[in-house]
């Protein structure tokens, strides 16, 4: 605590923001590798922050904005023990977290565009019958994500709806189009998975089995 009361105002700003960023840094970092709960939890979070929901390229996110305020933080320390002018020292800490955000934004759509590739062909969810898992907000205006089988397995995908309502989970939907990056259009439907009909025959009364 004496060396940081001993630096000026200038320097434990970028400080500050250096560590606190690299302590979320390193825990967004880990659970998006690892898979874990809270690596689902910030995709939701950035899925709110993302201007438009039919972007698969993402640029602001939660995830982005970590790296920038860290890539930031750090930046201006090296450049205040380089002695670098306050105004200098601000502009290549902005040039360095927005690259920052360039490059994770870069990798996670890279990683993304890897997990939904392969032999999955999104056109082929036309016309199936599926359940809202994520609220899927009205008129496009939220993405959400629904339940619903392609080529023979069971799938969570991101949908979006143009219905003036917004689909709550548990909402029976049917998939009406696919939007180019491989986000769904669905719509309410009332209609379940049909069961499969059974014919039944009679034998005549003088008939032995």
């Amino acid at each position: 605590m004496e060396w940081f009361s001993a630096l000026d105002g200038f320097s434990q700003f970028f400080w500050v923001i250096a560590f606190i960023g690299s302590v979320i840094f390193v825990f967004v970092i880990i659970t998006t590798f690892l898979g874990m709960d809270g690596g689902d939890d910030f995709d939701g979070v950035d899925s709110e922050m993302d201007a438009d929901a039919g972007i698969g390229f993402q640029f602001i996110t939660f995830k982005n904005l970590v790296g920038f305020f860290t890539i930031f933080g750090w930046i201006g320390i090296a450049c205040i023990n380089a002695g670098f002018s306050k105004p200098l020292t601000v502009v290549i800490s902005l040039f360095c977290g927005l690259l920052m955000m360039a490059i994770m934004a870069a990798m996670f759509y890279g990683m993304r565009k890897l997990s939904d590739s392969g032999t999955l062909q999104y056109k082929n969810a036309i016309g199936a019958i599926g359940e809202i898992y994520l609220t899927v907000g009205a008129n496009r205006e939220r993405m959400g994500k629904v339940s619903v089988r392609v080529q023979g397995t069971l799938r969570e995908l991101e949908a979006l709806t143009d219905s003036l309502s917004e689909l709550k989970s548990g909402t029976i939907i049917k998939v009406v189009d696919v939007t180019s990056n491989g986000i769904l259009i669905v719509e309410q439907t009332k209609k379940a998975i049909e069961p499969i009909k059974t014919k039944t025959y009679e034998l005549p009364s003088d008939t032995k089995l």
